[in-house]
């Protein structure tokens, strides 16, 4: 007997809860000291409108019922966007900008990804756009900070590596959802170390780690296939490889772990900065803009989660790391019962991702991790890092067929995945009867 379908979610409560929540955060910057900020107020107004824009658009016009990765998407951009504007109104500005670009990406990737017909004729070109990208930004990239991270194109500046986070995990899927093919398994495995190996390049020790983390779980997806195995080991090879080769860079980088407090006024400055801020705000928080951090260099960016804990309250702050870790609950409840191997692999490769990149950020800050200097997705201020941010999120909702109400019509999780009226092909028939 089939099972019922699954009741829709009833976004209007939790969305008017966070819009209170936002408005509440924004009038404590807008109002700062008896002065009113203007672009704040209009930038945080222009979010809000949008946000709600979208999920009536999106439950009226498309019928999408499960909002929840938006909303929570909502919340954690509202909460980047009003420590920028604490800090600096054209932060807020340039950040609300960012927001609204992902979510245009979001949309994008939502209809891209609803075929897979079209994400395996786009595999080659994305996997051939991002090495592009990686080898453009090791030609006009400036040092900065010690990496070749940033190029800057008519004023604006970007960051590849983050937006070819989107295309590592969007070729590993495709690839690996045909993993029999050892062609495919080729491909993918000269795409990672090309991938992996630009970044080295870059001196961008932190991406690279989350690339080989994203692998990983791309990978065993499909485990318990030798391919699979020798696919891991490969790439693991190559980053200790990697790592011998630019040994003293390395260490140089990470000999302030465990000892920031022995050079607390040099190279541990940031870190023990952060720690102390931090603490200083308990669980309710200093108060919005009243806190210290943001005056140390990279508060809003690397930093950020310092930020967080000072001025908002753990709290707030342990709310955020839980949001992260729905991502992936969500992630693992869909892709049970999602319509293609495809769709299980990205939406756990990218739960995994933003999970495992909010770790980084988390304990590097506070020294239970070497530093690496990653940011806070959907937090952290950056354009190209919310364009990833968003981008990861249409993964994840990809994978729920409760996103394609047209097709959920015909493809239910409490229906078989090939109904009668799909022809299947005769291999495929011969390969199910055994």
């Amino acid at each position: 007997m089939a099972k019922a379908e699954q009741k829709p979610f009833n976004w209007f409560p939790p969305m008017l809860l966070i819009t209170v929540f936002q408005l509440v955060t924004a009038s404590l910057v807008i109002f700062d000291d008896g002065e009113f900020k203007f672009i704040a107020a209009v930038t945080i107004g222009a979010f809000i409108l949008v946000e709600w824009t979208y999920a009536v658009f999106a439950s009226v016009a498309f019928q999408i019922r499960h909002l929840e990765l938006e909303l929570m998407g909502f919340f954690l951009s509202g909460i980047g966007m009003t420590i920028c504007a604490s800090i600096s109104e054209n932060y807020a500005m340039k950040q609300g900008i960012a927001i609204g670009l992902g979510l245009i990406v979001y949309i994008i990737m939502l209809a891209i990804l609803r075929r897979t017909d079209i994400v395996m004729k786009l595999r080659t070109p994305v996997a051939v756009c991002a090495v592009g990208i990686l080898a453009l930004n090791i030609v006009l990239a400036k040092t900065t900070n010690g990496t070749l991270n940033w190029i800057e194109i008519a004023g604006i500046s970007i960051q590849p590596s983050e937006i070819v986070k989107i295309a590592f995990v969007f070729v590993g899927g495709a690839t690996l959802d045909k993993l029999q093919m050892t062609k495919s398994i080729t491909k993918y495995i000269a795409f990672a170390i090309v991938c992996v190996g630009f970044l080295f390049l870059m001196r961008d020790f932190g991406t690279a780690l989350v690339f080989f983390f994203t692998f990983v779980i791309i990978a065993f997806m499909r485990s318990g296939d030798i391919r699979t195995i020798a696919l891991v080991c490969a790439i693991a090879v190559l980053g200790a490889a990697m790592v011998i080769m630019f040994k003293s860079t390395v260490a140089a980088r990470f000999e302030t772990y465990r000892h920031i407090w022995d050079d607390m006024y040099g190279k541990g400055m940031q870190q023990t900065r952060t720690l102390i801020y931090s603490a200083s705000g308990g669980f309710f928080g200093l108060g919005i803009g009243k806190g210290m951090l943001k005056y140390t260099y990279a508060a809003s960016t690397d930093l950020v989660f310092g930020m967080l804990c000072e001025e908002w309250g753990f709290i707030i702050a342990g709310t955020v790391v839980v949001t992260f870790a729905l991502f992936v609950f969500y992630a693992i409840k869909t892709a049970r019962n999602t319509r293609s191997a495809f769709y299980a692999i990205v939406a756990c490769a990218a739960s995994g991702l933003l999970l495992f990149q909010m770790s980084l950020n988390v304990f590097g800050v506070t020294d239970l991790l070497p530093f690496t200097g990653v940011t806070l997705p959907f937090i952290s201020r950056g354009g190209t890092s919310m364009l990833c941010s968003w981008g990861m999120l249409a993964f994840i909702k990809s994978a729920d067929i409760h996103t394609y109400p047209k097709l959920s019509k015909t493809i239910l999780p409490d229906r078989p995945l090939y109904p009668e009226d799909i022809p299947i092909s005769f291999k495929r028939r011969r390969d199910v009867n055994g």
